[in-house]
């Protein structure tokens, strides 16, 4: 390839991977500063407040269970209108025993379900489903813990009949001595966080995780068991059919970070596997043409992180090398940042391992991290080595 090819390819790739990261929340940012959009807060009165199930879904957690019982209950929403779900199926430690044990008080609704058979989250969740006949569905993980307000907040939107669901929001608890997994996971999800509530504001939020979540069950459609993240599936499947997906920042989930970046990993590459499953599952949401604004953010949030992104970064590298022994002089000084960067992230995997943390070197770690989980999900998706049956992150 000549220079000016190497240049195209270059140049292309840089800013492809600089909007995918960064660009696009830029534009949004501006978008949203000029046309000075700002949504309403939802109101709700306590005549009103609908009913409500409060699902819980929870694999072998006994560690965590009875706190996670204990901090559902103390939510702030009239009991006679809330309805609590706890799943345990194919648990083999004592989370069922720690269940069906719990001192419940008088008059809460309550309800527990088990199977011994073990198929994954979202059978579980979608067995739970079966018996419900709430208009407003939140599902939280077992390991996580939501603020008192946070039912009142994330049902207060469906006063709305435009809204489909709605996104709590996800914060990772972090140690004073954070490690690289902790500290890059927390920058990470209070990005994402920012970009959420932008896109609510522009249109619509770009799934839901799955720490915490509520949508209509009018909007509600059963999920294809072998649905790897099926908690960014059903709302993407929601907005695909025409509901909204609002974010709700008040409405919160803490979970701890994961004990080190390895365990991280072993996340990164299944939610990974599961974003390159959804790309092809929701293709048709890719036609611009139809869907428009939704195509739009969900494309630049979402599908360009999970395809080109991760691939573009060798070819940058590899094509500044060629530019940099025979182009410009300054195509050694970008040469140099990208050298620096990536030493800066095996500075950073090679401290960690050895417990020395340095704050400077977990970013570009954590974004190696996660590029690299990109393609170990796509080895794992084509060779069907990942399935809904996964293994759980040990967290701090």
């Amino acid at each position: 390839m000549d220079i000016s090819g190497l240049k195209i390819v270059f140049w292309s790739g840089l800013l492809l991977v600089f909007y995918a990261y960064l660009g696009y929340g830029m534009l949004l940012w501006c978008w949203l500063k000029l046309s000075r959009r700002r949504r309403p807060k939802p109101e709700q009165t306590g005549e009103t407040w609908p009913e409500v199930s409060f699902v819980v879904c929870a694999y072998n957690e006994e560690d965590v269970i009875r706190e996670k019982i204990k901090n559902s209950l103390s939510v702030d929403y009239p009991p006679e209108k809330i309805t609590f779900y706890f799943v345990t199926d194919g648990s083999t430690d004592a989370t069922a025993d720690i269940v069906r044990r719990y001192p419940f008080p008088a008059g809460c609704r309550w309800k527990h379900l088990h199977a011994t058979v073990r198929s994954g989250k979202i059978a579980a969740f979608q067995r739970a489903m079966q018996e419900i006949n709430s208009p407003v569905i939140i599902s939280t993980d077992a390991n996580t813990t939501v603020n008192p307000e946070a039912v009142k907040r994330l049902a207060a939107h469906f006063s709305d009949s435009k809204i489909g669901a709605v996104a709590g929001e996800k914060r990772v608890a972090m140690p004073v001595q954070s490690a690289a997994s902790s500290a890059g996971e927390g920058i990470y999800w209070r990005y994402e966080s920012m970009l959420k509530k932008m896109d609510a504001e522009f249109g619509s939020v770009l799934g839901a995780a799955g720490e915490l979540f509520a949508f209509r069950l009018e909007a509600y459609e059963h999920v294809p068991s072998d649905t790897l993240v099926e908690d960014f599936y059903l709302t993407m499947r929601m907005a695909q059919k025409g509901w909204r997906v609002q974010y709700e920042p008040e409405a919160f989930a803490v979970e701890s970070a994961s004990a080190s970046v390895s365990e991280e990993i072993k996340r990164k590459v299944r939610i990974a596997a599961g974003g390159l499953q959804a790309v092809v599952r929701l293709a048709a949401l890719l036609n611009v043409f139809r869907y428009g604004k939704l195509s739009f953010q969900y494309i630049s949030h979402r599908v360009l992180r999970w395809t080109l992104a991760p691939l573009l970064l060798p070819v940058i590298l590899v094509t500044n090398v060629g530019l940099a022994c025979n182009a410009e002089p300054w195509y050694k000084w970008l040469l140099a940042i990208q050298v620096i960067f990536y030493l800066f992230a095996l500075l950073g995997w090679f401290l960690e391992s050895r417990s020395v943390k340095v704050k400077a070197f977990f970013i570009p770690y954590y974004f190696c991290m996660m590029n690299w989980a990109m393609y170990a999900g796509f080895v794992r998706l084509v060779r069907g080595k990942q399935t809904v049956l996964w293994e759980k992150a040990t967290r701090l």
